[in-house]
């Protein structure tokens, strides 16, 4: 018995710590990412640029293997979705790194760098688990899939072409 209530809290904790989000948490929102300009802008006044859009976020980093094998993928869904807005929140470790990446992959979008990389505050209060992190924001703002990755690009498109009817 005590083994099946154990296995039940297993369920339940992974289950909710999994769930569909439809808004960031304050702590998110209010952490500063540095911009590619070198300024620090807060997570709200991102989102807040893009409000009125659909948004695509994908956390990433120029380290990251699953990143760069999934680029054609970010490239093509930006060709096929021209009306989105992209942007795109590196895990690097160093600014070098970080803009090299963005040059070398070409990268058409807003460029942000989380200030303590992948296990740090911002990356805590997004829930992050994994890169590439794929997040979609509707044009209301409200968090429509919260955790793609670079094996859901079926369900990213779909998500889009619902969004952009």
């Amino acid at each position: 018995m005590k083994n099946i209530l154990l296995l039940f809290v297993a369920i339940v904790s992974f289950s909710c710590s999994h769930a569909q989000k439809t808004a960031f948490s304050k702590e998110a929102l209010s952490q500063t990412l540095l911009a590619s300009d070198g300024n620090q802008v807060a997570f709200q006044d991102i989102l807040k640029k893009h409000k009125g859009k659909t948004l695509v976020i994908e956390v990433w980093a120029s380290w990251c293997g699953d990143c760069v094998k999934a680029m054609p993928k970010i490239k093509e869904l930006q060709a096929n979705n021209p009306n989105v807005a992209y942007v795109f929140i590196s895990m690097d470790k160093t600014v070098d790194n970080w803009k090299i990446g963005i040059a070398k992959h070409e990268l058409k979008g807003d460029h942000f760098m989380a200030n303590d990389q992948m296990k740090g505050v911002f990356g805590k209060a997004i829930d992050l688990d994994w890169i590439p992190r794929y997040i979609i924001i509707d044009k209301t703002g409200k968090l429509v899939l919260y955790r793609a990755i670079e094996t859901d690009f079926e369900k990213i498109n779909t998500t889009l072409k619902e969004l952009n009817k």
